[in-house]
């Protein structure tokens, strides 16, 4: 039977998948343990970037599914609630009519069929619509069973009524509430935020929140956003942890474009989770720098938004691609189109390779690519079940487009006698 153990902090209670090419099992890290299924034991393996001296701990199978869609991955929070992440997520920034009024039957649909395809795990943000995703995602959500389900959302944002001509993100957002945003990342205003939230989504508690967009793509410059950053850290965070030690919410973390302030709070704050989008993906690893290491090293987890980087790493190369919220530059382009050439050469789809590389991180619990139809979902599934030949990040990173610290599913080598 082959297999693949993925990397893990030893001792650490997560779930970890090992695959065999159409078939997952999930893995359950216990100490000097061995069960058998089949007359298999299974050896899990920790070793870090470094190829330091590896230490073998035995699991057991707890679950066996046939959908990398449906692959459960456990997170436990500082506070011991355990989080069951499916690997695919659903991200609702398009639910709140970004760049286009969706329906509300349209919107329902797609959430409907995310649900009929899997996946158990929602993020949302009063940013979505000034209000309307929440509402949207809430509203769907309250039709199943509470612990069913995984949903998140984040803080930092005070949404104000104002007249219509007033309201932000004309020309982003349409067809949704008059509304102009108060950046408020203080513990009253995080406070403030959350109980707005409450209401909207209609829950009495929320497993995850994250303080949201205190980074320098947001507020400008870097010095703005460590004034932002130190006024979370100096309160927001507070009353997240506040939040989580009552039992309201289950994890605390940050949710932003940018890994270096994610490694600020990190280094300062006992959160959980990071909702990072667009920083760790098939075009970009820079994380791998020091960011993971320290979420490795510190039991934090990771949610891979924007896997996509906007687009590009769905439509390809091609004039007028997206890229990080804007059209691509030409570097970019000419990057995505070799790693296009190499996935080719493959028989892979640049989509496929893109949504399934983040998940081979052992700190990643879910990928969030957005959707606005039922079909963009169906999609999504496709590529994360699609089989991907171990050799196409052996010869990505032969190429100079993967880092050789990133981790993947290594090509097997045929021994040879002498």
């Amino acid at each position: 039977m082959g297999w693949h153990p993925y990397k893990s902090l030893p001792g650490f209670p997560r779930f970890r998948e090992t695959t065999d090419w159409g078939q997952l099992y999930i893995v359950y890290i216990v100490h000097r343990t061995s069960y058998a299924k089949n007359g298999h034991t299974l050896i899990y393996t920790y070793g870090n970037r470094t190829r330091s001296p590896r230490k073998e701990w035995r699991g057991r199978i707890v679950s066996y599914v046939t959908s990398e869609t449906r692959a459960r991955r456990r997170f436990v929070s500082r506070s011991g609630r355990e989080l069951d992440f499916t690997s695919l997520g659903l991200g609702s920034a398009p639910l709140g009519n970004l760049y286009r009024a969706i329906p509300d039957d349209e919107a329902r649909a797609t959430v409907n069929e995310a649900w009929h395809q899997g996946v158990r795990y929602y993020d949302t943000a009063p940013l979505y619509g000034y209000g309307l995703a929440e509402v949207r995602v809430g509203s769907f959500l309250r039709t199943h069973a509470r612990d069913d389900f995984l949903l998140s959302t984040k803080v930092g944002r005070v949404l104000q009524r104002c007249a219509p001509e007033e309201r932000d993100g004309i020309g982003k957002f349409f067809d949704v509430p008059s509304r102009r945003v108060i950046y408020d990342y203080s513990y009253d205003g995080v406070m403030r935020s959350f109980e707005m939230s409450f209401e909207r989504l209609g829950f009495d508690r929320i497993d995850i929140v994250f303080g949201h967009d205190i980074d320098v793509f947001t507020h400008g410059s870097k010095e703005a956003s460590a004034q932002r950053t130190r006024e979370f850290l100096d309160g927001g965070v507070r009353a997240l942890a506040d939040l989580r030690s009552q039992g309201v919410i289950g994890a605390i973390g940050i949710g932003v474009n940018e890994w270096e302030v994610c490694e600020v709070v990190a280094r300062h704050a006992d959160v959980d989770l990071f909702l990072l989008a667009g920083r760790y993906t098939l075009l970009e690893q820079q994380a791998l720098e020091t960011f993971l290491p320290l979420c490795e090293a510190k039991g934090m987890g990771i949610v891979v938004g924007g896997p996509l980087n906007s687009g590009i790493l769905a439509t390809g190369a091609k004039p007028g691609a997206w890229f990080n919220y804007s059209p691509a530059p030409q570097d970019v382009l000419d990057r995505v189109a070799r790693i296009e050439r190499v996935c080719a050469a493959h028989g892979v789809s640049l989509r496929d390779a893109a949504l399934q590389f983040p998940l081979m991180h052992p700190c990643v619990v879910s990928v969030i690519p957005g959707a606005v139809t039922a079909e963009e979902i169906r999609s999504n599934v496709r590529s994360l079940t699609t089989p991907i030949p171990p050799q196409l990040w052996a010869d990505l990173k032969h190429e100079g487009l993967l880092r050789e610290d990133a981790p993947v599913i290594e090509p097997q080598t045929e021994k040879r006698s002498a």
